[in-house]
């Protein structure tokens, strides 16, 4: 495969962590209905929860451009999807607001990178020319 191939291969890749990244936070809503009658939970733990994604994204956005410049973006990439996938695999735990919040918090540290991440892999993979039809 040619370089000119592979870029392209990047720009699905990291396509397809950009769907992964919405599916994961959208999906709180769809299931809220079933989660709230399973643990009792109520409006207000739904805004702490989400009161906790929108910090841990802000943190994350912040924290995660500056990783990615220290490691790289292959290495940034695997750190950020790492977090987030830990994250996601705790949401099993959950069993109080709170901890439904930390965890939120976490994946979305985890999934906040995938911001600057895609960023920067579109600045090492194309031209200034060709970057607006890569993002």
């Amino acid at each position: 495969m040619t370089l000119k191939g592979l870029r392209w291969w990047v720009v699905s890749l990291v396509a397809l962590a950009t769907v992964i990244n919405y599916i994961d936070r959208n999906a709180l809503g769809v299931m809220w209905p079933a989660i709230s009658d399973e643990f009792g939970m109520d409006e207000y733990d739904y805004t702490l929860i989400w009161t906790f994604f929108m910090i841990g994204y802000a943190i994350g956005q912040s924290l995660f451009g500056k990783v990615f410049d220290a490691i790289g973006t292959r290495l940034g990439f695997v750190v950020a999807i790492v977090v987030w996938s830990v994250a996601v695999a705790l949401h099993a735990a959950v069993r109080t607001a709170w901890f439904f919040g930390v965890v939120r918090f976490v994946m979305a540290v985890g999934e906040a990178g995938n911001w600057p991440g895609a960023t920067k892999s579109k600045a090492e993979w194309f031209t200034i020319k060709e970057r607006a039809l890569a993002q």
